[in-house]
Formats: structure tokens, C-alpha cells, sequence
């Protein structure tokens, strides 16, 4: 259980430094800032590098909304979903203060700002609503979990999952960056609301409740659905 509770702190430290570290240091840096489509690949690279590299000891979840999700489906035993909720806050938390210690750093350094913190309304970054940004955040992290459901299971081809999985991260980013800066993931939007502005926490129960409940119902969909033939 050590050994899967570091892997998982790794990956979601990982996870936070590659993906946002993309976002609040290289989006937008003068004339060759990497941009939605560069960060939504730093994400799904995060995912898919540490899936190789530690998803054999600990499943690869870097995600609480994922273990939660798999717990549903049948997938993994409740009994380890908080331990490993706790290695993810505090890895993200770990990759968030790293991040924020090289930001610092800069010479005309005052805050950090947002720091790729997710939000809805004017703290959206396209100006939507609330509802808007539930639904975009249930809806997205129920498919995430049914792409990491169908790429694991038995009758997907073996080897292929962490691309799969990477991928569909770097497909969820690219449709909801505009409206919530795409969470997902619980841990991530923990990590950077601790050192955002105080917005970022204000608004932080939204990028719990949405994931959590979208990895359920799409644990669920899968089992009634699409997992049958297993």
C-alpha cells in the first residue's frame, strides 16, 4: 500500500507541475506561448507518462473522481479510495507548491493570480455560468471514466490504455478549457486553489461535487451499458 499511495502522490504531482505548469508559465509566453491546444497536450502527456511509468503499482488514478469512479464500477476496493485521495491532495498540493516557488521567482513577480485555478463566471475564461460549468464538468469526467473503463478492460487491446486514456484528457481539455479551465479532477483544482487568489477556494466546491458525481454516473453507464460483455 505504500508503494501505491507514492504512486499515486507522483503521478498527481506530476499531473499538476506538467499540466498546469503549462498553463501558468508557457500558454502564453511572448510569441511562442503553446496556447489551449498545447496545454490540453501537457495534460493528457501528464497522464499518459505516468500511467506508463506507475500505473502497474498503483492502477494509475491520479485522480479522486477516477478512484471514485472505478470503486463504482467494481473496478477497485472502497476500502483504499481515501488513502488514495489523500496521496493525490497532497501530491497535487506537492507539484502546486513546486510550481509556485519557480513563478515566484520571476523578476516582476507581485502574484500568482488565477494560476490555472478553475472557475465559473467571471472567473470563468470564457464568462460562463455556473450551470454551464456543472454540466461541462459531470458530463466530461462521466466520459473520461468510460474511455478509462473500455481502454483497461478485457476486451481492449492490451498496452493501448494509457494512450487512450491520455488522449481522452487531451480531448476534455480542449472542449472545456474555455468554460472552466477543465478540472476532472479534484486534486488538480485543490493543488492551485491553496495558492490562488481567494476566488479559487471560494469556488472550489463545484470542481468537487461535478467530477465526483460525473465519475459515478459514468461508472454507472458503463456497468449497464457498455460493460456486459465482460
Amino acid at each position: 500500500m505504500t508503494n501505491k499511495l507514492a504512486a499515486e502522490a507522483f503521478g498527481t504531482f506530476w499531473l499538476v507541475l506538467g499540466g498546469c505548469g503549462s498553463a501558468v508559465l508557457a500558454a502564453a509566453f511572448p510569441e511562442v506561448g503553446i496556447g489551449l491546444l498545447g496545454v490540453s497536450l501537457a495534460f493528457g502527456l501528464t497522464v499518459l507518462t505516468m500511467a506508463y511509468a506507475v500505473g502497474g503499482i498503483s492502477g494509475g488514478h491520479f485522480n479522486p473522481a477516477v478512484s471514485l469512479g472505478l470503486a463504482v464500477a467494481g473496478k477497485f476496493e472502497w476500502k483504499d479510495f481515501v488513502p488514495y485521495v489523500i496521496a493525490q491532495v497532497v501530491g497535487g498540493a506537492l507539484g502546486a507548491l513546486v510550481l509556485f516557488v519557480i513563478v515566484s521567482g520571476k523578476g516582476d513577480f507581485t502574484s500568482v493570480g488565477g494560476f490555472a485555478s478553475n472557475g465559473f463566471g467571471e472567473h470563468s475564461p470564457g464568462g460562463f455560468s455556473m450551470m454551464s460549468a456543472l454540466i461541462a464538468e459531470v458530463v466530461m469526467t462521466a466520459f473520461f471514466l468510460i474511455i478509462i473503463l473500455g481502454a483497461t478492460g478485457k476486451l481492449a487491446p492490451a498496452g493501448f490504455a494509457p494512450i487512450a486514456i491520455g488522449l481522452g484528457l487531451t480531448l476534455i481539455h480542449l472542449i472545456s478549457i474555455p468554460v472552466t479551465n477543465t478540472s476532472v479532477n479534484p486534486a488538480r483544482s485543490t493543488a492551485v486553489a491553496l495558492f490562488a487568489d481567494s476566488w479559487a477556494l471560494q469556488q472550489l466546491w463545484l470542481f468537487w461535487l461535478a467530477p465526483l458525481v460525473g465519475a459515478a454516473l459514468g461508472a454507472l453507464v458503463w456497468k449497464a451499458l457498455l460493460g456486459e460483455g465482460e
